[in-house]
């Protein structure tokens, strides 16, 4: 039985594989133009969620850790994988927390992404968390982290110099200066990350 999936026809699927994370589906489709095709897509079984963690002074928080697929160290802002089904604000304070130990009063979504939507179906949500309180990190037992404390001015540097190359931090830290710049934060604040 075949179906549309916009001017795709699809005839059939096959999971190629599958674990706790993330399913490969295989689809058995006819592209636009007539001809038969195998489109592969990875489906994540969590969304992305990421946080900026911002201190009344502009700075902020870094994560470092080895990433695997890469096989490199990164530093980047405190973020994973959330429950698509919960709360993505309550998904993302359980990051922050687990990550920095960290605890924020003020939340506000200032993003929602596809982050690479021609292989992949996987979406993200990002955050500015303020009135930061201090707690202990509880990372899951397959990370190693540091944390790191920077102007968020700083930041903006290593991102556009290319030091920090994670995707969801430079999509968050230039959407940041964007709206700081604009008007759309708190303006204390946003004088307080322009100036740091």
């Amino acid at each position: 039985m075949s179906e549309k999936r916009g001017p795709w026809q699809v005839h059939g699927v096959e999971v190629k594989y599958e674990n706790a994370w993330m399913r490969v589906d295989e689809f058995d489709a006819t592209r636009p133009d007539g001809a038969p095709a195998l489109y592969g897509v990875v489906h994540f079984q969590t969304r992305a969620l990421a946080v900026l963690p911002l201190f009344e002074n502009g700075d902020t928080l870094l994560v470092g850790q080895h990433r695997f697929p890469n096989d490199h160290y990164s530093w980047e802002l405190p973020e994973g994988g959330g429950n698509p089904a919960a709360d993505q604000r309550e998904e993302a304070a359980r990051e922050l927390e687990e990550e920095t130990g960290y605890r924020a009063k003020h939340w506000q979504e200032i993003l929602r992404l596809e982050l690479s939507n021609s292989i992949s179906d996987e979406t993200g949500t990002g955050f500015v968390a303020t009135g930061l309180e201090p707690g202990r990190a509880n990372p899951d037992p397959s990370e190693v982290l540091q944390t790191r404390r920077i102007a968020f001015r700083d930041l903006l540097v290593e991102c556009q110099s290319g030091k920090i190359s994670d995707s969801l931090t430079l999509v968050m830290v230039f959407k940041a200066y964007y709206m700081a710049r604009e008007g759309l934060l708190e303006p204390e604040l946003a004088r307080a990350m322009l100036q740091g």
